[in-house]
């Protein structure tokens, strides 16, 4: 390991060696999420740093080989998020003015906004309250000839049922993953990103791997991704890494579409590399403590708890609880108050999109149009559940949880 001079990050270096270790920080709450991150992604940005070449290059290639292989499909480009990882994905498959997308209404508001970044319109579908994912009768019962994509939701990492959504769907209808939270997750024996026409991923610090900012597009048809590749480079001929590479770097490539620029950096595709290669043991890590939450808060009589798939494998990018306000000693947000108030964070597990006002108000829907998603709104919460937890700090967790309520 090359010496460091600066005792500035000697220290920062000492600190993430702590963290890694699974120490936290003295007298610092139980935060919701933190990424586990530490030398081995410190030392793999020196190359690129060194070599000059920051932008779109060799280890983003890397990255995008090692991701798809990781999840048996033949294709994966590197973006800037998930979000303009499931826009491009729009895009390619001519998504456009006149079309109808149909999204889940609980998800994050990015699955409904790519849709109107695309000119198209998103028809919402309601969720299961158990499983948070969306709801296959509904969703088919949207389904009119206007209808040209559909976008399933692995939410919190637990893959939406694709095989009933298939059988129920006519052809011309494609799939669009979004996977934001299911890098690593499987159903029936296949693994997350080969489910569908293509997929979206996402590196935010908030998921198992992450890169900052960043998200992948995985398909398994080859005109879906040379199309993408296309777009996410402003819609340039040839790639700016196949340009340099090429007999005559001095000519700039050929525009034949209107394209974005959707590309990750170099630095971030070279900390991928090193994520991708921890995912399993994440995930490993993260099984066993949700068991434990299931194990331990099996008593608690307002929770409903999430559950492993049959014959499948849940990512656990969070571990989202429902509690049930017919049962629940205080409202969802009374209890994640009092957690607060014990140090530790919790959140919504995410947002019902047809009751937030941008789209209430553009689309005149209603609180109760979409009743599984709205009582998700209301009374979901993820507790903290991430790779830089001790097991005292799960243990304070669910003893702060049994107390709500006794005092």
């Amino acid at each position: 390991m090359p010496k460091l001079k600066n005792d500035v990050l000697v220290a920062e270096i000492d600190a993430l060696k702590e963290q890694k270790m699974g120490k936290q920080p003295s007298k610092q709450n139980i935060q919701i999420a933190l990424p586990s991150t530490g030398e081995d992604e410190w030392y793999a940005v020196k190359d690129p740093i060194l070599g000059g070449w920051l932008t779109q290059g060799t280890k983003v290639a890397e990255f995008e080989r090692l991701f798809a292989a990781r999840h048996d499909v033949p294709y994966a480009l590197a973006t800037t998020s998930c979000t303009t990882a499931l826009h491009l994905a729009l895009a390619a498959l001519g998504v456009g003015p006149g079309d109808e997308v149909i999204v889940p209404a609980f998800t994050w508001v990015a699955t409904a906004n790519v849709v109107l970044y695309c000119g198209a319109t998103p028809v919402f579908a309601d969720v299961n309250r158990e499983t948070f994912n969306i709801d296959v009768a509904d969703a088919i019962g949207k389904v009119t000839e206007k209808t040209k994509a559909i976008i399933p939701v692995h939410l919190f990492g637990l893959c939406a049922d694709i095989d009933a959504l298939r059988q129920g769907l006519p052809g011309h209808v494609k799939v669009i993953e979004d996977a934001a939270c299911a890098a690593g997750a499987m159903y029936n024996g296949r693994s997350a990103g080969t489910l569908g026409d293509a997929a979206a991923f996402s590196f935010h610090p908030r998921k198992s791997i992450t890169t900052g900012e960043g998200g992948m597009l995985t398909s398994v048809h080859p005109s879906i991704v040379e199309t993408a590749e296309m777009l996410r480079n402003h819609g340039a001929s040839v790639s700016e890494e196949q340009r340099h590479a090429g007999p005559r770097p001095y000519l700039l490539p050929d525009f034949n579409i209107l394209g974005f620029n959707y590309r990750m950096t170099d630095i971030q595709g070279a900390i991928g590399a090193v994520q991708l290669s921890k995912l399993d043991a994440f995930i490993k890590e993260r099984s066993t403590w949700a068991q434990y939450y299931r194990e331990q808060l099996a008593e608690v009589e307002w929770l409903s708890l999430p559950r492993e798939p049959e014959g499948g494998r849940h990512a656990w990018q969070a571990f989202v609880l429902y509690v049930a306000p017919e049962k629940a000693p205080f409202s969802r947000n009374e209890i994640m108050e009092r957690l607060q108030a014990n140090g530790i964070a919790t959140r919504p597990g995410t947002h019902a999109v047809h009751m937030l006002n941008y789209y209430k108000q553009r689309f005149g829907l209603h609180d109760d149009d979409f009743p599984g998603a709205r009582d998700c709104d209301l009374n979901t919460m993820a507790i903290p559940l991430h790779n830089r937890m001790s097991a005292a700090d799960y243990e304070q967790v669910v003893s702060a949880l049994k107390s709500v309520g006794t005092s």
